[in-house]
């Protein structure tokens, strides 16, 4: 087996709302990548677009990529030989690097106004022009030729200028030889003095050593001009891997927008459990070998790691897969851990009740831990267990036999001596009410559930009186029994 180089991978979201998905997507890969070979999985944040900032958003970020068990190995909060890690904070790394593209003649400087590129963009696609972007009206004149002509501005912008044999070619690591669109002269460096993206981007991986360059496929287009930068600047070319994008059942790329399962928050606010996101996330990224196959840890994933396994085409998000997948990693954790989350859970959400006595709840979880998809499903289920004063529903009410009274009688009395746990409440019932009245169990423990429950459907009764005791199975069933 060839031994593998340790890889730099790095994941650099935009702190401008709630994460994305995508994020998580890209993290998953990059630290499976990084913990494969043995390398180490980079968070940068880049936040040089001021305008769009929204606070709280990197605080969200470091969240919930440590909620998903996908923390980085280096970054803002984790420090590292390489910081600092926030774009922000990285300001006078670039501009020599700029200065350097304009002494090569890599780059020029633009005075071109926002009205004047709007036009000119109008312009192209009224005429519908073969080759589209900047007309370079700036190329070689100095600030007092350009201030002559329309639509100057006063403080320029940077531009890179890109040569017309300029390679449009790259390798990717999933998908082989990928051909992109021929780039515009991109601006390299805005008016306020801030990188953009594309600068930045190489820079940034460079200087943080990053080997495996890991994003989505809306990438593809901007990868000749990034490598035309790594070129000019003597870098090293990292490997590109550019995921499938991930896409709603229409097959439209999904967004915050259309659809809420896009922000990375919605999973765990709906009760989801991190494992099962990133083993849902797992399963997006390439389809296992077989059914058997579909639950995998983040270790497991490890071990079978190959960029060539992963899927192309854009995979739908089909919550549908990941309701049954967090159904079985509730039933996979024992009652305690459950119990647990679900406090956890209810209590992040700000409607916990501290009334609700933890320990009957840790013994009531496993009666429905089977038909839960979500942690938020176990209260109202359970719901019955922790009141004084049981509502019945009109639709049970409505449900009662016409000999309702005489089996209430008939299992009130049993419960009066019988040893109180379920095995022998159940035997007990079934002897006086199935075996010695003759109905059949369907009709003989319908009025007894709704006495206990106020409702037609509930956990497992003969559990649910045992939790509930004595006592208080006895005083809701002659509740009920007086009503009648």
């Amino acid at each position: 087996m060839t031994e593998l180089t340790p890889a730099r991978t790095r994941v650099a979201p935009s702190p401008t709302g709630d994460p994305h998905v995508g994020t998580a997507f890209m993290a998953l890969f990059d630290k499976a990548w990084a913990t494969k070979t043995g390398g180490a999985f980079v968070l940068r944040i880049e936040d040089t677009d001021q305008n769009r900032l929204v606070a709280g958003s990197e605080q969200q970020i470091h969240d919930t990529l440590a909620w998903l068990g996908l923390s980085p190995d280096e970054g803002p909060l984790e420090g590292g030989e390489f910081g600092p890690y926030r774009q922000s904070e990285r300001l006078e790394t670039y501009r020599p690097f700029v200065e350097q593209l304009i002494a090569d003649g890599h780059a020029y400087h633009c005075w071109c106004s926002s009205e004047r590129l709007a036009e000119l963009r109008k312009e192209q696609d009224a005429t519908k022009a073969a080759r589209t972007g900047y007309d370079r009206l700036c190329l070689g004149k100095t600030r007092e030729e350009r201030a002559k002509l329309p639509g100057f501005t006063e403080t320029p912008v940077v531009r890179m200028l890109v040569p017309d044999d300029t390679p449009l070619t790259f390798t990717d690591i999933i998908r082989g030889e990928v051909k992109a669109p021929f780039p515009d002269d991109q601006v390299i460096l805005k008016a306020d003095g801030f990188p953009t993206y594309h600068m930045a981007v190489v820079v940034d991986d460079h200087l943080m050593g990053i080997t495996t360059v890991v994003r989505g496929e809306e990438w593809i287009s901007s990868t000749p001009k990034h490598l035309l930068l790594y070129r000019w600047l003597g870098f090293s070319e990292p490997q590109y891997a550019h995921m499938p994008l991930l896409r709603n059942a229409d097959r439209s790329k999904i967004s915050k927008r259309r659809n809420p399962a896009a922000r990375l928050m919605w999973f765990r606010e709906q009760g989801y459990l991190p494992e099962a996101v990133r083993n849902f996330l797992q399963l997006l990224g390439y389809p296992p070998a077989d059914d058997d196959s579909e639950v995998a840890t983040f270790e497991d994933f490890v071990e079978n790691f190959s960029w060539d396994k992963v899927n192309t085409t854009g995979p739908v998000f089909d919550v549908k897969k990941l309701d049954w997948l967090n159904g079985h990693y509730i039933r996979a954790i024992g009652a305690d851990e459950l119990t647990e989350r679900i406090v956890a859970f209810h209590t992040e959400r700000g409607d916990w009740d501290a009334a609700i006595d933890i320990d009957v709840l840790r013994r009531a979880v496993p009666l429905v831990s089977e038909r839960m998809t979500l942690l938020g499903d176990a209260l109202p289920k359970l719901g019955f267990l922790f009141t004084d004063r049981v509502e019945v529903e009109e639709t049970a009410r409505a449900s009662l036999p016409g000999n309702a009274a005489e089996v209430l009688d008939a299992g009130i009395e049993v419960l009066e001596t019988v040893p109180f746990d379920a095995a022998s409440i159940q035997a007990g019932l079934r002897e006086k009410l199935v075996d010695g009245l003759g109905i059949k169990p369907k009709f003989a423990f319908g009025p007894l559930r709704v006495g206990l429950t106020g409702a037609k459907v509930s956990p497992p009764l003969f559990e649910s009186m045992e939790i509930l005791g004595r006592e208080e199975t006895l005083k809701r069933l002659r509740a009920l029994r007086e009503t009648l």
